[in-house]
């Protein structure tokens, strides 16, 4: 066995040298030829060549490192983008349930003609000011960098969320209210025609031409529990300009903004 094993290691590397002396051979061939007059324009037009083939793989190495660059890059850009695309998509699923108004907003309600008017009477212009809509002004609500801006011991453990809630139930004490006060009162209820006679006792001169509800509204309206709470968070809407206090004859009237 030891034999066999050894026999044919010699036979490799006998092959090894044979290989090698061939090379060598075909080395010392080349170089005759290279000397040939009859063949030099042959060599000379194959180093030529060579030449070119070693410019043009010189010229492919730099465009595949510049493309590798590329690709690297590329690969940044799409995992920035997936990032963005996550993020994107977080934000879409948990949009806060209260998002500031760019402006104050406004809801319009059909004009009603008074009472007295009747179609057959009036004038050209008196029915087109009549199809013209009345606008009821809401308070916009407090954006977070206002709410950063509310004083510690104003805002106490009262959230961004529980103010803005305030806000819109404020608002729709405003909208209910006027909405049955640009109604006619032959279409009323008795009910809601003495809550229209309320809401023109408590006008004033300081109220002429302008959106406000009583602590009476907040409660026929709304839900909300006229308790310390409320009352704190009032006073953040007055900081913040959503609100002014109207006294007269013991009635607050919280006036929109």
């Amino acid at each position: 066995m030891m034999k066999d094993t050894a026999s044919s290691s010699l036979e490799d590397l006998c092959i090894h040298i044979n290989e090698k002396i061939l090379d060598i051979k075909r080395c010392i061939l080349l170089r005759d030829i290279g000397q040939d007059e009859c063949r030099k324009s042959v060599v000379h037009k194959i180093q030529n060549k060579v030449i070119l083939v070693h410019d043009l793989l010189n010229k492919m190495e730099i465009e595949v490192k510049q493309q590798e660059k590329l690709r690297d890059l590329l690969k940044d850009i799409q995992k920035a983008a997936e990032k963005e695309q996550k993020e994107a998509q977080h934000l879409l699923e948990h949009i806060p349930p209260y998002l500031p108004k760019p402006a104050q907003s406004c809801i319009t309600v059909p004009a009603v003609k008074d009472e007295g008017q009747t179609e057959a009477v009036e004038p050209m212009h008196a029915k087109k000011s009549a199809k013209k809509t009345k606008i009821i002004k809401e308070a916009a609500l407090i954006t977070t960098e206002e709410f950063e801006s509310v004083p510690t011991y104003m805002k106490g453990r009262l959230t961004y969320d529980q103010i803005n809630a305030v806000v819109q139930q404020i608002n729709k004490a405003v909208v209910d209210k006027y909405k049955i006060l640009h109604q006619p009162l032959k279409f009323m209820s008795s009910s809601v025609r003495n809550l229209y006679h309320r809401f023109m006792e408590e006008e004033t001169r300081d109220t002429k031409g302008e959106f406000f509800i009583v602590e009476a509204d907040i409660k026929e309206f709304t839900q909300l529990k006229l308790d310390k709470r409320f009352h704190n968070i009032l006073s953040i809407l007055r900081h913040c300009q959503r609100v002014r206090e109207v006294r007269t004859s013991g009635l607050i009237r919280y006036v929109i903004c």
